[in-house]
Formats: C-alpha cells, structure tokens, sequence
C-alpha cells in the first residue's frame, strides 16, 4: 500500500475512525491514538518490537478494537532535515506494516520528539528516569501524533 502525506490519509478515513501513531525504537514501539473527531493524541501502550509477523498481529489487533483507520509513524529525519538511513529504515518498515495490515499511513516528522517529551517530563514533573522509561515511548508517539494532527487539520470556514 502507498504511503499518504496527512491530509491525503485523514481523506481517506471511514467516518468514526481513528488514527493510531507510532513511535519506532529500536526495542520498544510507543502507540498512541486520536479520537474520532481527529483533535487530540493521547498515549496508548507500548509494544514490544520484533518481528514484523508479530509486531503487525498487535497492531491489527489494536487496529480492531478501536476502530483504527490509518497509522502515523515518525519519520526520523537527521537534525538538519536530510533523509538518512534512519528514515530510510522507518519508510520501509511503515511500508511493510501497512501491506500487511491493509491500513493506510502517513510518516510526520519526529525530529526531537523524544526530548521534548523527556525535557517535559523531567523539568514540569520532576520524573525519576525509572519512571520517564516506562512513559517516554508512548507519550513520544501522542507528541508525533498531535504534531500531525495539529498541521493536517483543515482550514475552518470561517477562516479560524
């Protein structure tokens, strides 16, 4: 299945459905989801990453339950905006997640996600890194989610 840019993929979403947002590590994958009316990211649950049979019987399964139509996963770009092998790793594996599940998907540009969340969590909540571990991931993906959601929306009628 292609990949879309965001308004091409919120296009395409059933009425009712969901965006589900990831966040690829190299051990654990960070899931968030949005609401129906595609306004808000909040954290989900994280996902242990393996292999690409397992890791897509998680998400298909997710997928059901909350009415999931389409899949956001950040895109990690180098600092200065080039597209490395990181991304290109990222690209191919969205790839393969969406032909195996049959949704559609979009990459968003996740480019210091993981510090904004970790710089949140540390300075506004005083978390211990014990417990910033156990949340990073997935508030890195409803931090890349909302970013998407946020410049996809489209332009209101009244101009606001």
């Amino acid at each position: 299945m292609p990949l879309f840019n965001m308004p091409q993929l919120r296009a395409r979403l059933a009425p009712d459905s969901r965006l589900l947002g990831l966040d690829l590590g190299s051990r654990v994958i960070g899931v968030a989801l949005s609401d129906v009316s595609l306004l808000l990211a909040s954290p989900y649950a994280t996902l242990r990453r393996g292999k690409m049979s397992r890791t897509a019987a998680d998400i298909a399964a997710i997928a059901a339950t909350e009415r999931i139509g389409g899949l956001v996963v950040g895109l990690p770009l180098s600092l200065d905006g080039s597209f490395g092998p990181a991304a290109q790793a990222a690209r191919d594996w969205l790839r393969s997640l969406s032909d195996v599940t049959g949704l559609p998907a979009a990459l968003w540009d996740e480019r210091l996600s993981s510090s904004a969340v970790n710089r949140m969590l540390i300075d506004d909540l005083d978390m211990t890194r014990a417990r910033r571990s156990a949340v990073v991931d997935k508030l890195a993906a409803a931090y890349i989610l909302q970013a998407a959601l946020d410049a996809s929306r489209p332009a209101s009628p009244t101009g606001g």
